[in-house]
């Protein structure tokens, strides 16, 4: 509490090698279509080694997590440079985690198959169609925290930072049946790019530097950012 009583308001900040294991478990908490993946495959760490762990590994000076207190309860990490990132990826990560996912041996046929078949090949990142919008993020937030705006600040954050890396533009790709996602994407100026045979993702995109819609920063972003 502050000394007017009233709760602190969430902070975005920089993140930090403690952060680690809450960014993991907000990651397998929304992992599901913004749902909860715990439990749905032989381990929780597998969603967050593909979706978070190399980004906080390879590139953790774009990596932010909003803080309320001492809890991480939201993050935003990805890359300014998606083709850097693939190839850092197999060169590294792969290597890394080589001890917890050898590399299949047969098509996959259990859904962890599926994802550790994916983990194999990063190149699934670099479609043509996405190539003008060279940066990505994955961006999640505990549910009590949705809907408050933080999202918005975290995107805003990230695009600051990509756009300063030198990105001129962003894409991510999201689940399509997560329909509450696609609103609040759609709100922040995001539209979509069509991807042949996208499969259950729905790709989309947006310039670096112009504001998203309602946004009242422009490109000043910095300040949101606590030390």
């Amino acid at each position: 509490m502050d000394t007017t009583g009233r709760r602190p308001h969430p902070v975005i900040r920089p993140y930090r090698g403690e952060d680690h294991d809450e960014v993991y478990d907000i990651c397998v908490r929304t992992a599901a279509a913004g749902g909860d993946a715990r439990g749905m495959y032989a381990s929780d760490d597998l969603m967050p080694d593909l979706f978070a762990g190399p980004y906080l590994h390879l590139e953790p000076e774009l990596a932010f997590v909003l803080a309320d207190g001492a809890r991480v309860v939201g993050y935003v990490l990805g890359t300014a440079d998606t083709p850097a990132f693939v190839r850092a990826y197999r060169d590294s990560w792969i290597p890394r985690l080589a001890h917890r996912y050898p590399a299949p041996v047969r098509p996959p046929a259990t859904p962890d198959e599926e994802m550790i078949a994916l983990h194999h090949r990063p190149e699934r990142m670099l479609l043509p169609e996405l190539a003008g919008y060279p940066a990505h993020l994955h961006i999640d937030l505990l549910p009590e925290y949705q809907g408050a705006g933080h999202g918005r600040r975290l995107v805003e954050v990230f695009l600051a930072a990509v756009a300063r890396a030198g990105a001129r533009a962003l894409h991510l790709g999201m689940a399509t049946a997560n329909v509450r996602a696609r609103g609040f994407y759609d709100r922040l100026g995001f539209h979509e790019i069509p991807v042949p045979d996208p499969g259950p993702v729905t790709y989309l995109g947006r310039p670096t530097r112009s504001s998203p819609a309602g946004s009242t920063n422009g490109g000043g972003l910095a300040p949101e950012v606590s030390r």
